[in-house]
């Protein structure tokens, strides 16, 4: 008679392997997370900018231009001891003017820099 001996096998390890579609669920499992993220904050509206009615609004002393008046005129009128053309700059930037033309009656915010 023969005699069999029986070894106990030993555990054959395996890879783990991800198919190409896995890679694609995984993919988007991870991005998920992250789009719902960035679509919250888009459709939360800015909710970080401060509104006029919450704040009182701002107010800006204005001047009038009469016949006559130029930037120059204004800005050394306002500020006689700086540089016209800096106060000129922040003129224009404020009132978002594309040349230095203006209209007579028109009103014009003055820096708050340059104000009393």
């Amino acid at each position: 008679m023969t005699t069999m001996t029986l070894t106990p096998a030993t555990p054959v390890q395996t890879r783990l392997r991800i198919t190409a579609r896995g890679r694609r669920v995984l993919a988007a499992l991870i991005a998920l997370p992250i789009a719902i993220g960035i679509a919250a904050a888009a459709l939360s509206g800015g909710s970080a900018t401060a509104s006029a009615e919450a704040s009182g609004g701002v107010s800006f002393e204005t001047v009038t231009v009469v016949p006559g008046d130029t930037l120059w005129s204004i800005a050394t009128t306002i500020a006689p001891e700086a540089d016209p053309r800096d106060v000129i700059d922040e003129i224009r930037r404020l009132n978002l003017l594309q040349s230095g033309a203006l209209s007579v009656g028109q009103e014009l915010a003055l820096p708050a820099a340059y104000t009393k």
